[in-house]
């Protein structure tokens, strides 16, 4: 019976090579990024006025929408230590500490999502430090007593390592702005340490993890009259906003990079030698050729006909390869018949 030609392989393509992230260059990227954060903070220290008129229309605001979150919570930390304490060793803290932790996390354990995961997080970083130069908050703690609420960080100030004016250690309280309230960064990045546990945790503790700890953070600056909820509503829109701009910001990172590599070439990597090192031994030879289809058992193009002559192939009878027509080593009609009888 007739033998039918298998269809030709769709053409290879060759994926983008990869950029491998390396720790050492991680590392200086999230240590810059945190200067630029803690920096931004002191842009605006010395505008007390400006910020406690912004603070107080933000408190006019909630008060005509009839919220009024803040209150209960202050007065119950503030009256409660066994709540007002471990609130402010919250703050004090985990801001610092879970963040870190959740990149390290994915660094090592999900590689191929992590820097889409970290270029989210610095993108809002960068617009909340925009939020705090134009937009200097005095937190609800600085108000006049006649507003209601209470400082708890200095309230239990005996009980931790902060100091009466801010949470930063005892004595540096001075070296930070008090006023970098609008939006809430502990909320937003909260919410995106939240959004990583959920999505990638293998347990429900952990995805239990990724809902609480947002929420008991929005609780938390809240009870400490340390934001307004205003401020914490603003922290996930500026994160809402980040993971919007992310995509444009890496497409735009990788056009930077390939632009300083090509002017750089020693600071460009090898992919064929990446691509060769990777391939599995034994797979076989790569293609030779851009423009033709090698059959089975070539290693080049033509091979089959520079061996066996123009038309000839394999199997195939003198008077095959006479006529010039492909015989492809399928025998004819008449010498089936003949081989029949």
């Amino acid at each position: 019976m007739p033998q039918t030609k298998a269809p030709a392989p769709a053409p290879r393509t060759e994926a983008a090579p990869r950029t491998r992230l390396r720790w050492w260059t991680e590392l200086p990227l999230i240590v810059l990024v945190y200067a630029c954060y803690s920096g931004g903070r002191l842009l605006v220290r010395g505008d007390v006025s400006g910020a406690v008129d912004h603070g107080l229309a933000l408190l006019r605001f909630e008060q005509a929408l009839h919220l009024n979150a803040e209150h209960p919570l202050n007065r119950l930390f503030t009256r409660e230590p066994w709540l007002g304490v471990p609130a402010d060793f919250w703050y004090a803290s985990l801001h610092y500490v879970v963040t870190p932790a959740i990149l390290v996390w994915l660094f090592r354990s999900y590689a191929r999502i992590y820097r889409a995961a970290r270029t989210w997080l610095m993108t809002s970083t960068f617009i909340g430090l925009i939020g705090f130069t134009l937009l200097p908050t005095c937190p609800p703690r600085l108000l006049s007593s006649e507003y209601g609420f209470v400082d708890t960080m200095a309230h239990y100030s005996s009980y931790g390592w902060w100091g009466g004016e801010a949470s930063a250690p005892r004595g540096m309280g001075g070296m930070t702005n008090q006023y970098a309230a609008m939006p809430s960064l502990h909320v937003g990045w909260a919410l995106w340490c939240g959004v990583m546990l959920w999505r990638h945790g293998r347990t429900r503790w952990a995805k239990a993890a990724g809902v609480a700890y947002p929420l008991l953070t929005a609780i938390v600056v809240m009870g400490t009259a340390n934001h307004y909820l205003l401020d914490a509503v603003a922290g996930v829109a500026v994160m809402g906003v980040g993971l919007l701009l992310a995509p444009f910001v890496t497409r735009g990172a990788d056009r930077a990079r390939a632009l300083v590599t090509a002017r750089v070439p020693a600071l460009a990597g090898s992919p064929a030698g990446a691509d060769s090192a990777a391939a599995p031994a034994g797979s076989g030879s790569a293609i030779v050729s851009g423009g033709c289809q090698t059959s089975a058992g070539e290693r080049i193009p033509r091979q089959r006909e520079s061996r066996f002559g123009s038309g000839a192939e394999p199997g195939a009878s003198p008077k095959d390869a006479g006529d010039g027509a492909p015989g492809w080593g399928v025998p004819s009609e008449a010498e089936s018949l003949g081989k029949a009888r």
